[in-house]
């Protein structure tokens, strides 16, 4: 009898492990931008809790290096379950089989923001959660702006912000009218696309998915960039937007662009106001709209359950979570499921008015030669190293391969 007993206790442990075994799952997902945040701990503890054996490993990977680690764990046969990424990477993950398409609810579409949907689509389907949105607005230094004999309202023309940045860089020593990106970066093609936005042009047409970069919009954009070299700090190619924010916060340039985020780290003794980023010849005070999105990854084996929690990450409760906590432009129209605090001030709705006259970001199938195709058009406008046109035409030719 003593041994049965030993026989049984042990044949207990032994379906305890193995039948615990048998029932987890783990779910491992990569965060970009080398942040865990607290908003996705929480939700993390939530499904867990509700989902008895299943375990969310989150893994935070710094933008730089991200992306790239993701696509070729997919390449190579192994994939995360899940991954938060730049929305841009969507399309050329979508055509190569390594994320499926998501089905987000009709009542969950009506809540988010105009589009938003947009930025996550390619012929007609869905291929990521939207969890991160960002809009851009101009940010001045008003002391300086007076200090150059220039009163301190947002300009609604690009000839307006011109006049500005020209008397700050004629007027006050040392300082510079406006910051302007030109680094190798993705910011920089960023940048470029709100006054692209802001001049009524695109460069491509998701429905039909036919390049349209080359446009009197984009050739008129292009050469009001290169034109903002003669106003800005030095040497423009060795600056992305994080490098302005330093500039702005030295007092050597007087403007910028940047998101709603730039509030909260500048210094607290500059005199701040905060614009619509002004409109070009051929259209209305537009921005970039850019968003970041949860993919969920094929060939895994935890497809459903990776999906079931994506969907959960980026629900109404948990996205006004982590859009609050992090200061990320509203993705959603939170009137609508009755939380606006805080983004009923005036600060928040250079944001969120700037939303129905923005244009998303670009989606193709190479997202990095688009990035550069762009930003070799960018750099060689600053440099005046051909006419506006020209390389309009050139860029528009070259994403003929990666659309």
């Amino acid at each position: 009898m003593k041994f049965l007993k030993i026989t049984s206790i042990a044949s207990f442990i032994f379906f305890l492990s193995f039948g615990f075994s048998a029932n987890s799952q783990e779910l491992h997902g990569i965060l970009c931008g080398g942040e865990i945040r607290q908003a996705d701990m929480d939700v993390a503890a939530e499904f867990e809790s509700a989902n008895p054996g299943v375990t969310i490993k989150w893994e935070a990977v710094p933008w730089g290096t991200c992306q790239d680690k993701v696509i070729n764990l997919a390449i190579a046969g192994d994939p995360v379950d899940l991954a938060y990424v730049g929305s841009r990477t969507l399309k050329g993950l979508a055509e190569n089989g390594h994320i499926i398409n998501v089905d987000i609810p009709q009542s969950q579409i009506n809540m988010y923001q105009p589009g938003i949907l947009n930025t996550v689509s390619h012929l007609g389907k869905v291929w990521g959660y939207p969890r991160a949105f960002s809009t851009k607005a101009l940010f001045m230094n008003c002391d300086l702006l007076e200090e150059a004999g220039v009163e301190c309202e947002g300009p609604e023309t690009w000839d307006e912000l011109y006049s500005m940045a020209e008397a700050v860089t004629n007027n006050v020593p040392g300082v510079a009218g406006i910051g302007l990106t030109g680094k190798d970066f993705d910011n920089t093609m960023h940048q470029f696309l709100n006054y692209l936005y802001s001049n009524g042009g695109q460069v491509i047409d998701p429905d039909t998915n036919t390049i349209t970069l080359n446009s009197s919009n984009t050739v008129e954009a292009l050469a009001f960039y290169g034109k903002l070299a003669n106003v800005a700090q030095e040497g423009p190619l060795a600056y992305e937007r994080s490098q302005l924010r330093d500039l702005l916060n030295d007092k050597k340039i007087a403007m910028y662009i940047d998101g709603p985020w730039g509030r909260g780290t500048h210094n607290e003794d500059l005199n701040m106001k905060t614009v619509r980023i002004p409109a070009g010849p051929q259209g209305k005070q537009g921005t970039l709209l850019i968003t970041d999105s949860i993919a969920v990854f094929n060939n895994t084996g935890n497809e459903e359950m990776a999906n079931k929690f994506a969907a959960m990450v980026t629900s109404p409760e948990w996205q006004y979570k982590l859009d609050t906590e992090w200061g990320l432009t509203p993705i959603m129209q939170y009137d609508v499921i009755g939380s606006e605090e805080p983004y009923n001030d005036d600060y928040w709705m250079m944001f969120i008015d700037a939303i129905g006259d923005g244009g998303p970001e670009p989606l193709l199938v190479d997202y990095k030669a688009f990035q550069s195709v762009m930003n070799n058009m960018i750099q060689g406008a600053i440099l005046g190293e051909g006419d506006p046109a020209d390389l309009v035409a050139e860029a528009a030719e070259e994403l003929e391969e990666y659309k």
